[in-house]
């Protein structure tokens, strides 16, 4: 999940009406609230807009190192959507993050989230990507400036090679899709975004109680703070069935839940507890250079506000156990090829609990164009032409309850 590193690493008073007026409301507040809340002072809140932005890191490393093979990086095909690299870091450096095991002198992509935001932004698609996958790692620059040679080894070791700029280039190369932001973020950063909105609501079909991972918790809705939290999403052997592939769909439900949580009116339209989720928040950051600072955020995240909770959608790239270790994972071809074309070209495609699961080839379907839609004839088409719905894939959306 969540997690950090250096900067060397790499119009009616009710109904509809009123919530488009507040969900215009809470996008300005995202950005300044916290600011206004000072600005009688004389200046100060302009030093407040400073501290918020001055916490993010700027990741100008991986820029030097992505603008050194930017020939050979995938091209961008459709104009205004966005595609976010999202990855959470097991660095135990940093305060409070000793606790969580010995640091080696190294980290790996704990987790790793492609994030495809769709021109127009009515729909925000969150793809996880295991990080025992094993793919073509190309030779990436060590943090001690040395280069490392390509391989075929795990993806989260990208990470470990050569910080975000490995990483990002291990997926454009995995997917052909070009990756314009990424975001890295620590253990001691999600948990302290958690604790900012004063917890996260989930539902556990289930009571825990994991000694490693620190949690008892019973069956139910319970709301997680942030070391609860970070248990709950990082926890493999104990719950469920012990997959990764479970381990991520808990994942993706609690960021369901925290997206929930952070839209809310309770948070951000509440001065008071805005500044400490805008500070937690920026803390927590190692961006690239464009997003690193609040407006750079803002510009961002403004186009997000009309995105119906249904149509943030989350779901695990089609996979499998790899043929020569069951320990580790690969893709399931053609699905995955297709749905990275699909992310590539912008076109549509639905999650849904009942779907085939995240790590068998979703049943896909459409035409090549993107069309979609009924059987139909017409004079100045001749034959009939048949086109089909979007594909479904195993997932949820943030809308949904975690206990359904």
């Amino acid at each position: 999940m969540g997690y950090r590193v250096g900067p060397g690493a790499g119009a009616s008073a009710s109904g509809r009406g009123l919530v488009r007026r507040r969900r215009r409301r809470w996008v300005r507040i995202t950005a300044f609230g916290a600011m206004a809340l000072l600005v009688a002072a004389g200046g100060a809140g302009w030093a407040v807009y400073a501290k918020l932005s001055g916490n993010i890191t700027p990741d100008e490393a991986a820029a030097a190192e992505l603008a050194r093979y930017d020939k050979e990086r995938p091209t961008s095909l459709v104009k205004d959507a966005r595609n976010i690299l999202l990855i959470g870091s097991d660095s135990r450096e940093g305060t409070g993050n000793a606790r969580y095991g010995r640091d080696s002198g190294t980290e790996r992509s704990d987790t790793t989230i492609l994030l495809h935001l769709s021109a127009g932004r009515g729909s925000a698609t969150a793809v996880s990507l295991p990080r025992d996958l094993m793919v073509d790692l190309p030779g990436c620059r060590r943090p001690d400036g040395s280069r490392s040679a390509p391989r075929f080894a795990m993806f989260n070791q990208a990470f470990q090679l050569g910080g975000s700029a490995c990483t990002i280039r291990t997926v454009e190369k995995l997917t052909d899709i070009r990756i314009d932001h990424h975001v890295v973020v620590d253990f001691h950063g999600f948990k302290k975004m958690v604790d900012a909105v004063d917890g996260v609501e989930v539902c556990l079909r289930e009571p825990i109680d994991d000694r490693a991972a620190k949690l008892r918790l019973p069956a139910g809705h319970v709301t997680l703070d942030g070391e609860q939290a970070l248990g709950y999403v990082r926890a493999r052997k104990s719950l469920g069935d012990g997959s990764d592939t479970e381990r991520m769909e808990r994942q993706q439900r609690f960021l369901g839940a925290l997206v929930n949580k952070v839209r809310s009116n309770d948070v951000l339209l509440n001065p008071v507890k805005l500044y400490p989720v805008l500070d937690a928040a920026t803390s927590s950051l190692t961006t690239d250079p464009e997003l690193a600072s609040l407006r750079g955020l803002y510009d961002l995240v403004r186009g997000l506000r009309d995105i119906p909770m249904e149509q943030v959608q989350f779901l695990t790239v089609p996979r499998e156990s790899y043929a020569y270790d069951a320990n580790r994972d690969q893709l399931v071809e053609p699905a995955a090829d297709r749905l990275f074309e699909r992310l590539r070209t912008d076109a549509p495609l639905v999650v849904a609990g009942n779907g085939p699961r995240s790590s068998a080839p979703p049943s896909l379907s459409g035409t090549r164009d993107g069309s979609y839609g009924d059987a139909h004839p017409g004079p100045h088409l001749g034959p009939a032409v048949t086109v089909s719905p979007p594909p479904t894939y195993r997932g949820n959306t943030a809308a949904e309850d975690t206990c359904e």
